[in-house]
């Protein structure tokens, strides 16, 4: 296996599996709307109009699929919450369906999916692989989403699922937003769980996926200490050099701010890690202090040992 395909390849969490692929010595291409530029090996889908370059599913030995429009970018309205569905399941749709009619199909197929499936907000309970899913906007999008997925793997490919909780990145994503305001402070009561997992870990479990040929079936993608908002909020906060204050962020401003959108905020999931572990998946931070650590150091991860095929 030396050829990885990824869908989403250009953002966050695409950049860092990118650079961790090709240090191992993969050569990586993205699927995109567009050529791209000369700096990554591009093939063109058009999700909508359901075409790509069928030579993309040709040349892949494995597929990581991290497409889907973003969550948490604007409000959810009507329209885009159909955005958020459909572009994943008709991104998913369309790669099952040429993946069905390629004369060479990939021997693994990745795709993200999202702790979102279990609800918003689950309170205290420990929540794995088997447990229910929610009913909420969110669950019933990861359920649609994990169908389609499960259609794939009805073509024979070795088809894994890593359910993605809050990552940590001082790029992007939930740590930038938590720590723009001047003053730090948790959202709501502060007390709701966050199951989170550092970004440099998110890549190296996507990695290890697809290299592990007994890893089938779906992970949560979480680090084994989930912590409430505001222990993140406060801890964050102290390493990037801001005030925090224990005071909560009202609910109801909130909700006038972002709409049914605050209910991923306020609510919270604590997720297990146990399953991924059996596998042989080692975390390299799994505590929180540890993954902060990490996030706000300087510079990029090294090549190491530990990149190898059981960490």
């Amino acid at each position: 296996m030396k050829h990885i395909l990824i869908t989403g390849g250009s953002g966050l969490i695409g950049r860092k599996i990118t650079s961790l692929l090709e240090r191992k010595g993969y050569e990586v291409a993205w699927l995109s709307r567009s050529g791209g530029g000369k700096s990554q090996k591009t093939f063109v889908w058009d999700i909508d109009k359901q075409e790509m370059d069928a030579e993309a599913i040709d040349w892949a030995d494995a597929v990581i699929h991290l497409a889907g429009t973003s969550v948490a970018d604007k409000r959810w309205t009507a329209k885009r919450k159909r955005d958020i569905l459909q572009s994943r399941t008709m991104s998913t749709a369309l790669l099952r369906n040429y993946i069905e009619k390629s004369g060479k199909r990939p021997e693994v197929f990745v795709s993200a999916s999202a702790v979102g499936y279990y609800g918003f907000n689950t309170g205290d309970k420990l929540m794995e692989e088997n447990s229910p899913a929610g009913d909420d906007f969110l669950a019933q999008v990861v359920i649609a989403w994990e169908d389609e997925v499960e259609k794939v793997k009805k073509l024979g490919l070795r088809t894994a699922m890593l359910r993605i909780g809050i990552v940590l990145a001082k790029e992007g994503g939930a740590l930038v937003e938590m720590l723009k305001p001047p003053v730090a402070a948790p959202l709501g009561s502060g007390q709701q769980w966050m199951s989170w997992i550092q970004v440099e870990d998110l890549a190296r479990m996507f990695v290890f996926a697809c290299e592990s040929e007994h890893v089938e079936g779906t992970f949560n993608a979480v680090a084994p200490s989930p912590s409430t908002n505001a222990q993140v909020t406060e801890k964050a906060a102290k390493r990037k050099g801001k005030p925090f204050v224990n005071i909560g962020v009202p609910s109801f401003a909130l909700k006038i701010i972002l709409g049914e959108m605050a209910n991923m905020v306020l609510g919270g999931n604590k997720v297990s890690a146990k399953k991924i572990r059996e596998t042989g998946f080692e975390f390299r931070y799994p505590s929180l202090d540890e993954a902060l650590d990490k996030t706000f150091a300087q510079g990029e991860d090294k090549p190491s040992s530990r990149d190898s095929l059981a960490h």
